[in-house]
């Protein structure tokens, strides 16, 4: 296999860099102590990252994105990783993959003003009572006429009250399985602000100040049948085109954190002198430098194989699952190792290793556990053995 990137992923991992370091970090200090990016500063860093072309890179070239592969696009979110979701995804937007699903009308009225920048879609699945149980949803769109009457609840919904609409995912129906009757589901296109859609706020969070989460109340909300996103019960179709490349997100910034982690850590244990030597010569810090970076390398490697993979359709679930358990487990040691290296300094706030811990918690939990992500991965080992 050739590891070597081409003249133009080379380009993009610069610019993506480049712009991170000098346009992203400098705001770091001030969201995470305020818990709050500002809206001026939130549209002057949007419209930096349009103008850099750095907007949308995840979308497709004829709906008006950069149309990056899936290696050169994880290279691009590995930089953007670098520092915290509140500037990296809402500073720099990559719409999800499931609008690509949209059609006719919606296509105009939001993929492609969601491409340029001009509206910001928000994605709610998780429910209070159904987090990793997609099938247990409460959330209901019963038909009414040419109309769908929505009920229910959704939490943990991520940037709603700074988005346009919001794609939801609701229960349409039910069907008789061989393991019994189970839900089917629906996507949705909502606005913000429709008759019966109400935001409201979300919980504190430990991970990622900044960015943040909401609670959507959705009463007797009637919405058009033209409103529905693909096909009328098939939201679980749509769901996966869309699970799959934001494991492989998650996987992907995850890598960019730990090797900001790495190097902090590198550097000290150069500079920083104890007994007389650097503290990098004493075997109980060298080797934990070691073993952060071959859990990089590993975690690196495994998401760049199920991106490879992805371009030649060839990827599966177990792929993204694998990829995504790897690189969140591999963070939260390496950001760990990185406080223990730093010592006492490790937790102060003027170095950016204590909101890297923190950040890391969220990462084996959201887009699927690791434990739903062992699931999976146990299961493609075994259904083709007949398990």
């Amino acid at each position: 296999m050739d590891f070597s990137l081409s003249d133009e992923q080379q380009m993009i991992v610069k610019t993506t860099r480049d712009f991170v370091v000098n346009e992203l970090y400098p705001h770091e200090k001030e969201v995470e102590e305020s818990g709050v990016l500002r809206e001026d500063l939130h549209r002057e860093l949007k419209a930096k990252a349009i103008e850099a072309g750095l907007y949308a890179a995840n979308m497709p070239v004829d709906v008006g994105g950069a149309g990056l592969d899936t290696v050169t696009w994880v290279l691009y979110e590995k930089e953007l990783g670098r520092t915290g979701y509140a500037l990296h995804y809402s500073c720099v937007g990559r719409p999800s993959n499931i609008l690509l699903a949209c059609e006719g009308e919606q296509r105009e009225r939001y993929l492609l003003p969601t491409v340029r920048g001009d509206r910001v879609e928000c994605l709610a699945m998780t429910e209070p009572g159904a987090g990793s149980d997609l099938r247990g949803m409460k959330t209901t769109a019963a038909a009414a006429g040419d109309d769908f009457v929505i009920n229910g609840t959704k939490h943990f919904i991520s940037h709603a009250d700074h988005s346009d609409y919001v794609i939801l995912f609701a229960a349409t129906g039910e069907e008789s399985t061989a393991h019994g009757v189970r839900k089917k589901m629906t996507a949705f296109l909502i606005d913000i602000g429709h008759p019966g859609f109400e935001v409201r706020p979300g919980y504190n969070n430990v991970s990622h100040r900044g960015y943040t989460n909401s609670i959507l109340e959705f009463n007797n909300c009637r919405v058009p049948k033209t409103a529905i996103l693909g096909e009328l019960h098939r939201g679980f179709d749509v769901a996966n085109t869309w699970l799959g490349a934001t494991r492989l997100q998650v996987a992907a910034t995850c890598l960019g954190r730990a090797e900001r982690a790495l190097e902090l850590s590198t550097q000290w244990a150069v500079d920083r002198v104890q007994f007389g030597q650097q503290i990098g010569k004493f075997q109980g810090v060298s080797f934990k430098l070691a073993d952060m970076a071959v859990e990089l390398r590993a975690a690196e490697l495994l998401t760049l194989q199920a991106a490879w993979k992805r371009d030649r359709k060839i990827d599966t679930d177990m792929d993204m699952a694998i990829a995504k358990v790897k690189a969140t487990e591999m963070l939260a040691m390496v950001s760990d190792e990185a406080l223990q290296i730093h010592g006492g300094m490790g937790l102060m706030t003027d170095l950016p290793l204590e909101r890297i811990w923190r950040d890391a918690r969220i990462e084996r939990i959201w887009d699927g556990t690791s434990e739903v992500q062992r699931h999976i991965i146990s299961r493609g080992l075994l259904r083709p053995l007949g398990g």
